[in-house]
């Protein structure tokens, strides 16, 4: 099933996010497998202000565990995370619901 991780940034938090960046990559990598998308979300001058990754898991409390995991989350990057199932109407440009 899949589940969207959308979080934003505590403010002025930009250091914090950079600090931490290469352990959430690593987290990130070791979790591969479920990760259908993720990106930074970009504030009006396109710097870094949140997250949003789509990952493909059985439920929402695994949603939850690697929202939860995450070291942005340990670091309290976020001001404020949702973890939500997501349908997917569109992939790659093509109608697939």
């Amino acid at each position: 099933m899949l589940f969207a991780l959308i979080n934003t940034d505590r403010p002025a938090s930009l250091d914090l996010r950079m600090a931490t960046r290469p352990a959430h990559l690593e987290y990130l990598v070791t979790r591969d497998s479920v990760i259908v998308s993720a990106g930074a979300l970009l504030d009006p001058e396109g710097k870094p202000s949140g997250s949003l990754i789509v990952i493909d898991v059985p439920d929402l409390a695994t949603a939850q565990a690697f929202a939860d995991g995450d070291p942005y989350t340990k670091a309290g990057l976020f001001e404020g995370m949702i973890v939500r199932p997501f349908r997917q109407v569109y992939k790659d440009g093509v109608k697939i619901a």
